[in-house]
């Protein structure tokens, strides 16, 4: 069983904005490979509707693929560089979208076409251990899901998301 926080922003304090729901179903996709990560997404069924409100909403899903240079945001709790206190606040972090052919250079032979990678090949700036199934919005529009990278914020090896 798996409780879902909805409404989250610091992680150790009770702010009051907070939903905590308990999952009545997964659903891992039919093609994830944990060898791979490929298709690494999955559905949690909420045991009770969530209560909409300013701390809670939907998000839309995409209209068509976002292309290389399409600013996107990727927000988590995973490790930060600057503090582990930094990581107890949902940490939200601005990237860009990169070109197939970036992707597939960081990665030889890994990427798959459930995959996409975002963020800077010169590093300092990524997702991060803590931050997997996060989501990237791009122009309000959810993109990705937090997958997997080398490292975090390396040179080079930008972070791979599932589409």
């Amino acid at each position: 069983r798996i409780e879902v926080r909805l409404g989250e922003h610091n992680i150790v304090i009770n702010e009051g904005s907070e939903q905590f729901i308990n999952s009545d179903k997964a659903i891992r996709h039919p093609n994830y490979n944990s060898w791979t990560l490929d298709s690494d997404i999955m559905l949690i069924k909420l045991s009770t509707p969530a209560t909409l409100n300013q701390y809670v909403q939907p998000v839309a899903l995409p209209s068509g693929c976002a292309t290389a240079g399409t600013k996107c945001s990727v927000t988590g709790w995973g490790n930060t560089m600057s503090s582990t206190a930094d990581s107890n606040k949902l940490q939200c972090l601005e990237i860009p979208i990169l070109s197939d052919s970036d992707c597939s250079n960081s990665y030889p032979g890994m990427i798959t076409n459930t995959m996409f990678c975002a963020g800077y090949l010169e590093g300092g700036k990524d997702s991060c251990q803590g931050d997997s199934g996060g989501p990237v919005v791009c122009n309000g529009q959810l993109h990705g899901i937090v997958s997997w990278g080398y490292g975090c914020a390396e040179k080079n090896h930008p972070g791979v998301y599932a589409k």
